[in-house]
């Protein structure tokens, strides 16, 4: 399943052709970006520890591993974007039969779910960089989501990790579409963002920042319900748009019973759409679908490795991070045929992504031993419609309670506080504690 996924996300002839289409200043000469993106793949999925060690394992290598960095390093961020949107173009098709019996979050929009990835800390590899004690970022990503496919549709990487996102996002209100919700936290809740997507024919659920956009009140609080968090109320607000006509809006409050680890009791978050599409309530709910994303970023992180601390260039690390993004894309359309097959959500397993991974890293290298390459160029021809039916077919044979996700309880509070250096510093034969029953 995982190879077929990855033969038709990841098809060289479309990336090839992709790189001419978005390319800037590159080109190609012994080293196509198809080449590329493959090594970087077996990175990405776990296949291999490092790009050198893909690299050295690829014997269709033509260039040497130095010339590979460079290309790496210079990968333009447009391809990284035109990568990921073109995977979920292409697996969208395959997996939407999937999902036809399943009805959308939302009658009528297409969800998307905007929130921003910071990369962590590069290992100071670069000269300028080797004498600085801090923390050296490679960039950022603004990520969108969709939920109800489980994929990622869009991704905008930005080399400049101190950038705001709410700058970023102008290149996304410009894809932004009628049909389409967008979620998103209050990092977004600006007057620019909000009238942006208006402009766009876009819906939005924002949370309210506490400064911005300031919208002006048209009626007092009414209560409208309560929800398993708290009471929601409905205020009809308004802002102003680029040529000064109020642009109405409501706002639902949601008044906690119980305060946030930041300490917020109140939740204010602002809307365009109309109270006959969603009412107060199933806007309050609708947007916890936004932890979903926070989800996704740590799934990258600990599924995928998304983050390769070694490459300090910017652009080598987001496109590290964008293939990163490609391979979820795979390994959800991978995970949503078991879950349909299985008919899991009738039941009480839920698949781990952390387990479907790691079966994909112990059977992979040996059935691509195994299995010859003609008998994977046969599924080149299938229409999208085929390879779904095919990777159901292909799911029956997988047992989703060796996958199943095991959900504990919250961590216990570790207790906190200063201790001297030196008893800090102090080490111990963990042998002999447990021969003595305490701390010697």
């Amino acid at each position: 399943m995982a190879r077929l996924g990855l033969q038709r996300a990841l098809d060289p002839a479309w990336i090839d052709e992709l790189f001419e289409q978005e390319r800037e200043a590159q080109y190609t000469r012994e080293l196509l970006f198809s080449t590329t993106v493959e090594i970087m793949s077996l990175v990405a999925v776990g296949l291999r520890p490092s790009v050198h060690a893909a690299a050295k394992a690829s014997p269709a290598l033509p260039v040497s591993i130095t010339a590979l960095y460079d290309k790496i390093s210079r990968t333009e961020p447009g391809l990284v974007r035109a990568l990921v949107q073109g995977s979920a173009r292409r697996l969208g098709p395959v997996v939407q039969p999937m999902l036809r019996k399943q009805p959308p979050s939302v009658d009528g929009y297409r969800l998307r779910i905007v929130d921003g990835s910071h990369l962590p800390a590069s290992e100071k590899r670069l000269k300028p960089l080797r004498g600085f004690r801090g923390a050296a970022l490679p960039g950022q990503s603004l990520v969108v989501y969709d939920p109800d496919t489980a994929m990622i549709v869009d991704l905008v990487p930005c080399e400049d990790a101190h950038a705001q996102e709410r700058a970023i996002m102008e290149t996304l209100l410009e894809s932004a579409e009628p049909g389409e919700l967008w979620i998103a936290d209050r990092n977004f809740s600006t007057r620019a963002i909000l009238t942006g997507w208006q402009r766009r024919g876009s819906a939005f659920l924002v949370r309210e920042h506490g400064r911005n956009p300031n919208p002006s009140e048209l009626e007092p609080a009414r209560e409208m319900g309560r929800v398993e968090t708290g009471l929601v109320y409905e205020q009809a607000v308004s802002i102003l748009d680029e040529s000064n006509t109020p642009l109405p809006l409501r706002r639902i409050e949601l008044r906690l019973d119980r305060a946030t680890e930041d300490g917020d009791t109140v939740i204010r978050l602002l809307t365009n759409v109309p109270a006959a599409h969603l009412t107060a309530e199933a806007v309050a709910q609708l947007y916890r679908k936004r932890w979903s994303i926070e989800n996704l970023f740590q799934r990258l992180e600990s599924v995928l490795n998304s983050e390769i601390r070694s490459l300090s260039q910017p652009r080598a690390a987001l496109l590290a991070f964008g293939v990163a993004a490609l391979a979820y894309n795979v390994l959800s359309v991978i995970a949503t045929a078991v879950r349909i097959r299985h008919e899991l959500d009738t039941g009480d397993i839920e698949l781990s992504p952390y387990y479907l991974a790691s079966e994909i890293r112990a059977t992979y290298a040996g059935m691509m031993i195994a299995v010859p390459p003609e008998i994977w160029e046969g599924y080149d021809p299938l229409t999208p419609a085929q390879l779904s039916r095919e990777l159901l077919k292909i799911a029956t044979h997988v047992d989703p309670r060796a996958m199943r996700k095991h959900a504990r309880g919250p961590k216990a509070p570790k207790k906190k506080g200063y201790v001297a250096g030196c008893v800090a510093r102090r080490h111990v034969s963990t042998a002999r504690v447990i021969k003595a029953g305490r701390v010697v």
